[in-house]
Protein backbone atom coordinates (compact mmCIF):
# COMPACT_ATOMS: atom_id res chain seq x y z
CA UNK A 1 0.00 0.00 0.00
CA UNK A 2 1.19 3.52 -0.68
CA UNK A 3 2.24 5.60 2.23
CA UNK A 4 2.11 9.01 3.80
CA UNK A 5 4.56 10.44 1.26
CA UNK A 6 1.61 10.26 -1.13
CA UNK A 7 -1.47 12.43 -1.06
CA UNK A 8 -4.46 10.13 -0.53
CA UNK A 9 -6.06 8.60 2.54
CA UNK A 10 -3.32 8.58 5.12
CA UNK A 11 -2.83 12.33 5.03
CA UNK A 12 -6.34 12.61 6.44
CA UNK A 13 -5.66 10.20 9.29
CA UNK A 14 -3.59 11.69 12.12
CA UNK A 15 -1.60 9.21 14.16
CA UNK A 16 -3.37 10.28 17.31
CA UNK A 17 -6.62 12.07 18.01
CA UNK A 18 -5.60 15.65 18.64
CA UNK A 19 -7.21 19.03 18.63
CA UNK A 20 -6.66 20.72 15.28
CA UNK A 21 -5.49 24.31 15.13
CA UNK A 22 -6.19 27.19 12.78
CA UNK A 23 -9.37 25.86 11.24
CA UNK A 24 -11.37 28.25 9.16
CA UNK A 25 -12.75 30.55 11.88
CA UNK A 26 -16.31 30.63 10.59
CA UNK A 27 -16.55 26.83 10.59
CA UNK A 28 -15.12 26.42 14.06
CA UNK A 29 -17.28 29.18 15.47
CA UNK A 30 -20.34 27.43 14.11
CA UNK A 31 -19.30 24.09 15.56
CA UNK A 32 -18.24 25.30 18.99
CA UNK A 33 -20.59 28.21 19.73
CA UNK A 34 -21.99 27.81 22.27
CA UNK A 35 -19.29 25.39 23.47
CA UNK A 36 -20.52 22.15 24.99
CA UNK A 37 -18.93 18.75 25.56
CA UNK A 38 -19.65 16.27 22.82
CA UNK A 39 -21.09 13.83 25.33
CA UNK A 40 -23.76 16.42 26.14
CA UNK A 41 -24.64 17.04 22.50
CA UNK A 42 -27.59 14.74 21.81
CA UNK A 43 -27.33 14.93 18.00
CA UNK A 44 -23.62 14.20 18.06
CA UNK A 45 -24.12 11.36 20.52
CA UNK A 46 -26.80 9.85 18.31
CA UNK A 47 -24.53 10.01 15.28
CA UNK A 48 -21.78 8.17 17.15
CA UNK A 49 -24.22 5.59 18.48
CA UNK A 50 -25.56 4.92 14.99
CA UNK A 51 -22.09 4.11 13.66
CA UNK A 52 -20.20 2.95 16.74
CA UNK A 53 -20.11 -0.78 15.98
CA UNK A 54 -17.16 -1.51 13.66
CA UNK A 55 -17.55 -4.10 10.92
CA UNK A 56 -14.14 -3.64 9.29
CA UNK A 57 -10.61 -4.63 10.29
CA UNK A 58 -7.23 -3.60 8.88
CA UNK A 59 -4.27 -5.97 9.45
CA UNK A 60 -0.76 -4.66 8.88
CA UNK A 61 1.70 -7.23 7.52
CA UNK A 62 4.92 -5.18 7.34
CA UNK A 63 7.25 -7.49 5.43
CA UNK A 64 8.95 -6.36 2.21
CA UNK A 65 11.88 -7.58 0.18
CA UNK A 66 13.31 -4.04 0.31
CA UNK A 67 12.13 -0.53 1.14
CA UNK A 68 10.92 1.49 -1.85
CA UNK A 69 12.40 4.97 -2.07
CA UNK A 70 9.03 6.72 -1.63
CA UNK A 71 7.85 4.63 1.33
CA UNK A 72 7.99 5.81 4.94
CA UNK A 73 5.58 3.30 6.47
CA UNK A 74 6.67 0.83 9.15
CA UNK A 75 8.09 -2.22 7.40
CA UNK A 76 10.47 -5.10 8.02
CA UNK A 77 12.86 -5.63 5.10
CA UNK A 78 13.51 -9.36 4.64
CA UNK A 79 16.02 -9.08 1.79
CA UNK A 80 15.69 -10.25 -1.81
CA UNK A 81 15.89 -13.91 -0.77
CA UNK A 82 15.28 -15.56 2.57
CA UNK A 83 17.16 -18.73 3.63
CA UNK A 84 14.13 -19.77 5.68
CA UNK A 85 11.58 -20.18 2.89
CA UNK A 86 8.08 -20.30 4.38
CA UNK A 87 9.48 -20.71 7.89
CA UNK A 88 11.06 -17.31 8.38
CA UNK A 89 11.13 -16.82 12.18
CA UNK A 90 10.67 -13.06 11.77
CA UNK A 91 7.32 -13.58 10.07
CA UNK A 92 6.22 -16.39 12.39
CA UNK A 93 7.04 -14.33 15.49
CA UNK A 94 5.24 -11.26 14.17
CA UNK A 95 2.09 -13.23 13.29
CA UNK A 96 2.11 -14.62 16.82
CA UNK A 97 2.14 -11.08 18.27
CA UNK A 98 -0.51 -9.94 15.79
CA UNK A 99 -2.86 -12.74 16.85
CA UNK A 100 -2.12 -12.01 20.50
CA UNK A 101 -3.05 -8.38 19.95
CA UNK A 102 -6.37 -9.37 18.39
CA UNK A 103 -7.15 -11.75 21.26
CA UNK A 104 -6.19 -9.21 23.94
CA UNK A 105 -8.25 -6.38 22.46
CA UNK A 106 -11.11 -5.44 24.77
CA UNK A 107 -14.43 -5.41 22.93
CA UNK A 108 -17.49 -3.74 24.54
CA UNK A 109 -20.45 -6.06 24.88
CA UNK A 110 -22.47 -3.99 22.41
CA UNK A 111 -19.88 -4.62 19.67
CA UNK A 112 -21.52 -7.77 18.38
CA UNK A 113 -21.60 -7.40 14.60
CA UNK A 114 -19.33 -9.71 12.57
CA UNK A 115 -16.72 -8.27 10.21
CA UNK A 116 -17.93 -7.32 6.74
CA UNK A 117 -14.52 -6.30 5.39
CA UNK A 118 -10.97 -7.43 6.18
CA UNK A 119 -7.93 -5.78 4.60
CA UNK A 120 -4.38 -7.17 4.73
CA UNK A 121 -2.08 -4.25 3.97
CA UNK A 122 1.64 -3.72 4.25
CA UNK A 123 4.37 -3.93 3.52
CA UNK A 124 3.92 -6.80 1.08
CA UNK A 125 1.36 -9.18 2.61
CA UNK A 126 1.87 -11.69 -0.22
CA UNK A 127 5.25 -12.53 1.35
CA UNK A 128 3.42 -14.09 4.30
CA UNK A 129 2.72 -17.83 3.83
CA UNK A 130 -1.00 -18.67 3.50
CA UNK A 131 -0.91 -20.93 6.57
CA UNK A 132 0.04 -17.87 8.67
CA UNK A 133 -2.62 -15.72 7.03
CA UNK A 134 -5.01 -18.53 7.96
CA UNK A 135 -4.04 -18.14 11.62
CA UNK A 136 -4.95 -14.46 11.48
CA UNK A 137 -8.28 -15.15 9.79
CA UNK A 138 -9.10 -17.83 12.37
CA UNK A 139 -8.24 -15.43 15.20
CA UNK A 140 -10.44 -12.70 13.72
CA UNK A 141 -13.31 -15.12 13.30
CA UNK A 142 -13.02 -16.36 16.87
CA UNK A 143 -12.89 -12.81 18.25
CA UNK A 144 -15.45 -11.00 16.11
CA UNK A 145 -16.92 -13.41 13.60
CA UNK A 146 -16.45 -12.89 9.87
CA UNK A 147 -19.43 -12.70 7.51
CA UNK A 148 -19.63 -15.49 4.95
CA UNK A 149 -19.75 -12.87 2.18
CA UNK A 150 -17.14 -10.54 3.69
CA UNK A 151 -14.84 -8.64 1.36
CA UNK A 152 -11.36 -9.93 2.21
CA UNK A 153 -8.62 -7.96 0.45
CA UNK A 154 -4.88 -8.54 0.33
CA UNK A 155 -2.13 -6.44 -1.19
CA UNK A 156 0.19 -8.44 -3.43
CA UNK A 157 3.34 -7.42 -5.28
CA UNK A 158 4.43 -8.93 -8.59
CA UNK A 159 7.12 -11.54 -8.11
CA UNK A 160 6.03 -12.51 -4.60
CA UNK A 161 3.37 -15.12 -5.38
CA UNK A 162 2.49 -17.89 -7.77
CA UNK A 163 -0.82 -19.52 -8.68
CA UNK A 164 -0.57 -22.05 -5.87
CA UNK A 165 -0.13 -19.36 -3.20
CA UNK A 166 -3.00 -17.28 -4.58
CA UNK A 167 -5.32 -20.31 -4.72
CA UNK A 168 -4.41 -21.15 -1.13
CA UNK A 169 -5.28 -17.61 -0.07
CA UNK A 170 -8.58 -17.80 -1.92
CA UNK A 171 -9.44 -20.97 0.00
CA UNK A 172 -9.03 -18.92 3.19
CA UNK A 173 -11.64 -16.43 2.03
CA UNK A 174 -9.48 -13.88 0.20
CA UNK A 175 -11.67 -12.60 -2.64
CA UNK A 176 -10.06 -9.30 -3.58
CA UNK A 177 -6.47 -8.66 -4.69
CA UNK A 178 -4.74 -5.28 -4.81
CA UNK A 179 -1.78 -5.61 -7.16
CA UNK A 180 1.07 -3.16 -6.53
CA UNK A 181 2.15 -2.49 -10.12
CA UNK A 182 3.05 1.24 -9.78
CA UNK A 183 4.53 1.54 -13.32
CA UNK A 184 5.08 -0.47 -16.50
CA UNK A 185 8.58 0.85 -17.27
CA UNK A 186 11.74 -0.86 -16.06
CA UNK A 187 13.62 2.40 -15.56
CA UNK A 188 10.86 3.84 -13.37
CA UNK A 189 10.58 0.70 -11.26
CA UNK A 190 14.32 0.77 -10.68
CA UNK A 191 14.41 4.49 -9.92
CA UNK A 192 11.80 4.19 -7.18
CA UNK A 193 13.36 1.07 -5.70
CA UNK A 194 10.70 -1.49 -6.57
CA UNK A 195 11.80 -5.12 -6.22
CA UNK A 196 9.89 -6.34 -9.28
CA UNK A 197 10.25 -5.79 -13.02
CA UNK A 198 7.85 -5.46 -15.94
CA UNK A 199 7.97 -9.16 -16.79
CA UNK A 200 6.87 -10.01 -13.26
CA UNK A 201 3.98 -7.58 -13.61
CA UNK A 202 2.65 -9.39 -16.67
CA UNK A 203 3.16 -12.75 -14.96
CA UNK A 204 1.25 -11.55 -11.89
CA UNK A 205 -1.64 -10.29 -14.03
CA UNK A 206 -1.78 -13.67 -15.80
CA UNK A 207 -1.81 -15.49 -12.44
CA UNK A 208 -4.66 -13.37 -11.11
CA UNK A 209 -6.64 -14.09 -14.27
CA UNK A 210 -5.90 -17.83 -14.34
CA UNK A 211 -6.95 -18.22 -10.70
CA UNK A 212 -10.33 -16.66 -11.41
CA UNK A 213 -10.03 -13.63 -9.12
CA UNK A 214 -12.98 -11.51 -10.20
CA UNK A 215 -12.42 -8.54 -7.91
CA UNK A 216 -8.92 -7.14 -8.31
CA UNK A 217 -7.23 -3.77 -8.41
CA UNK A 218 -4.11 -2.26 -9.97
CA UNK A 219 -2.15 0.40 -8.05
CA UNK A 220 -0.33 3.04 -10.12
CA UNK A 221 1.84 6.01 -9.13
CA UNK A 222 1.99 9.22 -11.12
CA UNK A 223 4.72 11.87 -10.95
CA UNK A 224 7.52 9.40 -10.32
CA UNK A 225 11.03 10.81 -10.88
CA UNK A 226 11.87 10.78 -14.63
CA UNK A 227 8.31 9.76 -15.53
CA UNK A 228 7.38 11.33 -18.89
CA UNK A 229 3.79 11.92 -20.06
CA UNK A 230 4.05 9.14 -22.65
CA UNK A 231 5.20 6.72 -19.93
CA UNK A 232 2.20 7.58 -17.77
CA UNK A 233 -0.12 7.19 -20.74
CA UNK A 234 1.42 3.79 -21.50
CA UNK A 235 0.95 2.62 -17.89
CA UNK A 236 -2.70 3.66 -18.00
CA UNK A 237 -3.23 1.97 -21.38
CA UNK A 238 -1.64 -1.30 -20.26
CA UNK A 239 -3.70 -1.21 -17.06
CA UNK A 240 -6.91 -0.77 -19.05
CA UNK A 241 -5.87 -3.65 -21.34
CA UNK A 242 -5.44 -5.89 -18.27
CA UNK A 243 -9.11 -5.24 -17.36
CA UNK A 244 -8.94 -5.01 -13.57
CA UNK A 245 -12.23 -4.19 -11.87
CA UNK A 246 -10.57 -1.41 -9.84
CA UNK A 247 -7.69 1.04 -10.34
CA UNK A 248 -6.04 3.21 -7.68
CA UNK A 249 -3.99 6.18 -8.89
CA UNK A 250 -1.71 7.87 -6.37
CA UNK A 251 0.35 11.03 -6.76
CA UNK A 252 3.91 10.97 -5.48
CA UNK A 253 4.22 14.75 -5.60
CA UNK A 254 1.77 17.63 -5.43
CA UNK A 255 2.92 19.79 -8.34
CA UNK A 256 1.59 21.05 -11.65
CA UNK A 257 2.59 17.92 -13.54
CA UNK A 258 0.69 15.90 -10.93
CA UNK A 259 -2.54 17.61 -11.96
CA UNK A 260 -1.82 16.86 -15.61
CA UNK A 261 -1.26 13.20 -14.75
CA UNK A 262 -4.46 13.09 -12.70
CA UNK A 263 -6.43 14.67 -15.55
CA UNK A 264 -5.03 12.13 -18.03
CA UNK A 265 -5.93 9.28 -15.66
CA UNK A 266 -9.44 10.60 -15.15
CA UNK A 267 -10.11 10.96 -18.85
CA UNK A 268 -8.61 7.63 -19.94
CA UNK A 269 -10.13 5.55 -17.15
CA UNK A 270 -13.58 7.10 -17.38
CA UNK A 271 -13.54 6.62 -21.17
CA UNK A 272 -12.74 2.95 -20.49
CA UNK A 273 -15.85 2.57 -18.34
CA UNK A 274 -14.41 3.13 -14.86
CA UNK A 275 -16.38 5.14 -12.33
CA UNK A 276 -14.34 7.81 -10.56
CA UNK A 277 -15.87 7.22 -7.14
CA UNK A 278 -13.11 8.71 -4.97
CA UNK A 279 -10.25 11.10 -5.70
CA UNK A 280 -7.67 8.31 -6.11
CA UNK A 281 -10.02 5.41 -6.93
CA UNK A 282 -11.75 4.12 -10.06
CA UNK A 283 -13.87 1.01 -10.47
CA UNK A 284 -16.15 -0.88 -12.77
CA UNK A 285 -19.80 -0.81 -11.73
CA UNK A 286 -20.30 -2.66 -8.45
CA UNK A 287 -16.59 -2.98 -7.62
CA UNK A 288 -15.94 -0.16 -5.17
CA UNK A 289 -13.52 -1.22 -2.45
CA UNK A 290 -15.93 -1.74 0.43
CA UNK A 291 -13.18 -1.61 3.01
CA UNK A 292 -11.73 1.69 1.83
CA UNK A 293 -15.20 3.16 1.58
CA UNK A 294 -15.44 2.60 5.32
CA UNK A 295 -12.71 5.23 5.65
CA UNK A 296 -14.33 7.70 3.25
CA UNK A 297 -17.66 7.73 5.08
CA UNK A 298 -15.89 8.00 8.45
CA UNK A 299 -17.16 4.71 9.87
CA UNK A 300 -15.28 3.12 12.75
CA UNK A 301 -12.87 0.27 12.14
CA UNK A 302 -10.47 -1.99 13.97
CA UNK A 303 -6.77 -2.02 13.14
CA UNK A 304 -4.07 -4.43 14.26
CA UNK A 305 -0.35 -4.64 13.73
CA UNK A 306 2.76 -2.52 13.54
CA UNK A 307 1.98 1.20 13.08
CA UNK A 308 -1.70 0.64 12.31
CA UNK A 309 -4.35 3.15 13.40
CA UNK A 310 -7.85 2.19 14.51
CA UNK A 311 -10.88 4.48 14.69
CA UNK A 312 -13.33 3.65 17.46
CA UNK A 313 -15.91 5.84 19.23
CA UNK A 314 -14.68 8.92 17.40
CA UNK A 315 -11.05 8.45 18.43
CA UNK A 316 -8.03 7.32 16.39
CA UNK A 317 -5.39 5.24 18.11
CA UNK A 318 -2.01 4.32 16.60
CA UNK A 319 0.18 1.37 17.46
CA UNK A 320 3.97 1.80 17.74
CA UNK A 321 5.91 1.98 14.46
CA UNK A 322 9.01 0.13 15.70
CA UNK A 323 8.84 -3.65 15.99
CA UNK A 324 10.33 -3.86 19.48
CA UNK A 325 7.97 -1.17 20.75
CA UNK A 326 5.01 -2.91 19.11
CA UNK A 327 5.82 -6.18 20.84
CA UNK A 328 6.02 -4.33 24.14
CA UNK A 329 2.66 -2.73 23.39
CA UNK A 330 1.06 -6.16 22.83
CA UNK A 331 2.49 -7.46 26.10
CA UNK A 332 1.16 -4.39 27.93
CA UNK A 333 -2.21 -4.87 26.24
CA UNK A 334 -2.34 -8.45 27.51
CA UNK A 335 -1.54 -7.20 31.00
CA UNK A 336 -4.29 -4.58 30.92
CA UNK A 337 -1.87 -1.65 30.84
CA UNK A 338 -3.05 -0.02 27.59
CA UNK A 339 -5.90 2.49 27.32
CA UNK A 340 -6.70 2.71 23.61
CA UNK A 341 -9.37 5.35 24.16
CA UNK A 342 -6.84 7.81 25.65
CA UNK A 343 -9.69 10.12 26.72
CA UNK A 344 -13.39 9.49 27.13
CA UNK A 345 -14.27 12.78 25.45
CA UNK A 346 -14.53 13.22 21.69
CA UNK A 347 -13.74 16.58 20.13
CA UNK A 348 -16.63 17.80 17.95
CA UNK A 349 -14.19 19.80 15.82
CA UNK A 350 -12.18 16.68 15.00
CA UNK A 351 -15.28 14.72 14.06
CA UNK A 352 -16.76 17.52 11.95
CA UNK A 353 -13.58 18.22 10.03
CA UNK A 354 -12.98 14.50 9.43
CA UNK A 355 -16.49 14.14 8.04
CA UNK A 356 -16.06 17.11 5.69
CA UNK A 357 -12.58 16.19 4.48
CA UNK A 358 -13.28 12.53 3.89
CA UNK A 359 -16.72 13.04 2.33
CA UNK A 360 -15.39 15.55 -0.18
CA UNK A 361 -12.92 12.94 -1.41
CA UNK A 362 -15.85 10.93 -2.80
CA UNK A 363 -18.02 11.46 -5.84
CA UNK A 364 -21.06 11.25 -3.61
CA UNK A 365 -19.86 14.20 -1.54
CA UNK A 366 -20.99 15.56 1.83
CA UNK A 367 -24.53 14.80 3.01
CA UNK A 368 -25.52 18.17 4.45
CA UNK A 369 -28.78 16.97 5.99
CA UNK A 370 -27.14 14.46 8.35
CA UNK A 371 -24.17 16.79 8.87
CA UNK A 372 -26.51 19.62 9.89
CA UNK A 373 -28.37 17.38 12.33
CA UNK A 374 -25.12 16.46 14.02
CA UNK A 375 -23.38 19.84 14.05
CA UNK A 376 -26.11 22.44 13.61
CA UNK A 377 -27.65 24.37 10.72
CA UNK A 378 -25.31 27.32 11.30
CA UNK A 379 -22.42 25.06 10.29
CA UNK A 380 -24.07 24.47 6.91
CA UNK A 381 -24.34 28.21 6.33
CA UNK A 382 -20.67 28.63 7.25
CA UNK A 383 -19.65 25.89 4.82
CA UNK A 384 -21.63 27.58 2.08
CA UNK A 385 -19.93 30.91 2.75
CA UNK A 386 -16.47 29.33 2.67
CA UNK A 387 -17.17 27.47 -0.57
CA UNK A 388 -19.15 30.19 -2.31
CA UNK A 389 -16.29 31.28 -4.63
CA UNK A 390 -15.54 27.64 -5.50
CA UNK A 391 -19.20 27.03 -6.29
CA UNK A 392 -19.16 30.05 -8.56
CA UNK A 393 -16.05 28.74 -10.32
CA UNK A 394 -17.56 25.28 -10.77
CA UNK A 395 -15.07 23.41 -8.58
CA UNK A 396 -17.74 22.64 -5.97
CA UNK A 397 -21.17 21.35 -7.03
CA UNK A 398 -24.41 21.73 -5.05
CA UNK A 399 -27.21 19.15 -5.22
CA UNK A 400 -30.75 18.98 -3.86
CA UNK A 401 -32.32 15.89 -2.27
CA UNK A 402 -33.08 14.45 -5.73
CA UNK A 403 -29.41 14.86 -6.75
CA UNK A 404 -30.41 17.69 -9.07
CA UNK A 405 -27.57 20.12 -9.64
CA UNK A 406 -28.19 23.57 -8.26
CA UNK A 407 -26.76 26.33 -10.44
CA UNK A 408 -24.37 28.92 -8.96
CA UNK A 409 -27.04 31.57 -9.52
CA UNK A 410 -29.68 29.56 -7.66
CA UNK A 411 -27.19 28.86 -4.89
CA UNK A 412 -26.44 32.58 -4.44
CA UNK A 413 -30.14 33.34 -4.31
CA UNK A 414 -30.76 30.67 -1.67
CA UNK A 415 -27.78 31.81 0.38
CA UNK A 416 -29.09 35.36 0.43
CA UNK A 417 -32.31 34.09 1.99
CA UNK A 418 -30.48 32.63 4.99
CA UNK A 419 -32.07 29.42 6.28
CA UNK A 420 -33.75 28.81 2.92
CA UNK A 421 -30.56 27.12 1.77
CA UNK A 422 -30.84 24.55 4.55
CA UNK A 423 -34.24 23.53 3.17
CA UNK A 424 -33.09 23.04 -0.42
CA UNK A 425 -29.40 22.14 -0.36
CA UNK A 426 -28.83 18.45 0.40
CA UNK A 427 -25.26 17.77 -0.70
CA UNK A 428 -22.05 19.37 -1.89
CA UNK A 429 -19.31 17.56 -3.79
CA UNK A 430 -16.21 18.37 -5.80
CA UNK A 431 -16.68 18.48 -9.57
CA UNK A 432 -14.96 15.84 -11.68
CA UNK A 433 -12.30 16.36 -12.90
CA UNK A 434 -11.79 20.07 -12.11
CA UNK A 435 -12.74 19.97 -8.44
CA UNK A 436 -10.89 16.71 -7.80
CA UNK A 437 -7.76 18.22 -9.38
CA UNK A 438 -7.87 21.00 -6.78
CA UNK A 439 -8.98 18.73 -3.95
CA UNK A 440 -6.02 19.47 -1.67
CA UNK A 441 -6.55 23.21 -1.95
CA UNK A 442 -10.32 23.00 -1.54
CA UNK A 443 -10.19 20.68 1.44
CA UNK A 444 -7.34 22.53 3.12
CA UNK A 445 -9.40 25.74 2.98
CA UNK A 446 -11.31 24.22 5.89
CA UNK A 447 -8.44 22.64 7.75
CA UNK A 448 -5.07 24.34 7.66
CA UNK A 449 -2.80 23.01 10.37
CA UNK A 450 -0.10 25.23 11.77
CA UNK A 451 3.44 24.17 10.85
Amino acid sequence: MLRSTLTPILTAFPSKAKKPRNYSNTIITAITNPPQPVRQNASMENMLLQQHTPTSAYLHLPFCRKRCHYCDFPIVALGSSSPYGDDDPRIINYIDFLCREIKATSIPSEYKLPLETVFFGGGTPSLVPPRLVSLVMETLDAKFGVCSDAEVSIEMDPGTFDAEKLKDLMKLGVNRVSLGVQAFQEELLRSCGRAHGVQEIHEAIDIVGSCGVENWSVDLISSLPHQKPHMWEQSLSLTIQAKPTHVSVYDLQVEQDTKFASLMASEMLRDAGYEHYEISSYCKSGYQCKHNYTYWINKPFYAFGLGSASYLNGLRFSRPRKLKDYMGYVQNLENGLVNCSQDSKVDAQDIAMDVVMLSLRTARGLDLKSFGKAFGSSTILSLCEVYKPHIQSGHVVCLDEHRREISPEEFSSLLSEGNKINEVLACIRLSDPDGFLLSNELISSLNVLAP
